[in-house]
């Protein structure tokens, strides 16, 4: 399928529901079309991968059409350089998060976008920081505990931020980072209590918080992380 087509299809699954959320979440209604998240991945295995029809996606303008550029792109033979400058194009922190999540994340060397962004002026580079150290904590298998204190150092120094969608990202990681095990619960909760001293209102934000779920880890027979008290899973251990 080459892009004409694709958009031709995501126009015939829009929904004026889905697009209002679109709306919402400050996507000009021009380029917002309303498709599920569902129906974008389903037309993303038709695709396949192709980082040129990836690149024509992306520069169509339409939010969904970038949803799918993301999932059309290939990780293994996208240079960094290029993925980075896609966020130069992110205005929402759906895409954002989709963006580091299902391609950032699986380019080698993305830890370099973590130190360059975390102390960015641009509010969703600043994110992409923090929910890539979220998603690294979750899915890189070969994470060190030499990264994951680093990871924390950075929660520390550059969670001065009242911007909502990043002080929400610096929770997001802080958590994550807390249910790498016991050891790393205890670390994140340290460092939780030492943002809630401070007198900047947005740390004691995320040191609130990050503080609810922290607290109410469990283990579970058979994961490799922790989970929150609360959730499903987590009441029945309790």
């Amino acid at each position: 399928m080459d892009c004409e087509e694709l958009i031709r299809e995501l126009r015939g699954l829009s929904s004026e529901k889905y697009k209002a959320n679109v709306v919402k979440m400050g996507i000009p209604e021009e380029y917002s079309l309303g498709v599920s998240t569902g129906d974008v991945r389903k037309l993303a295995r038709l695709a396949g991968r192709s980082n040129e029809l990836a690149g024509e996606l992306w520069s169509a303008g339409y939010h969904e059409a970038r949803l799918l550029a993301v999932l059309v792109f290939d990780p293994k033979t996208l240079p960094m350089r290029e993925a980075e400058r896609l966020m130069q194009d992110v205005v929402s922190w759906d895409l954002c998060d989709h963006l580091c999540k299902n391609l950032l994340i699986k380019i080698k060397g993305y830890q370099n976008l973590i130190e360059k962004w975390c102390n960015s002026s641009r509010t969703y580079e600043k994110r992409g920081a923090f929910t890539l150290i979220a998603s690294a904590a979750v899915h890189d298998k070969k994470i060190t505990a030499q990264e994951l204190d680093h990871y924390l150092e950075l929660v520390k120094d550059y969670s001065d931020d009242d911007r909502e969608h990043v002080k929400k990202a610096v929770s997001w990681a802080l958590r994550e980072i807390g249910k790498s095990g016991f050891d790393y619960q205890e670390k994140a909760l340290l460092t939780a209590y030492e943002l809630a001293e401070s007198d900047s209102r947005p740390r004691k934000w995320i040191a609130r918080d990050a503080i609810k779920e922290l607290e109410k880890l469990v283990q579970t027979e058979g994961r490799r992380r922790l989970i929150s008290g609360d959730s499903k899973m987590g009441q029945e251990v309790s």
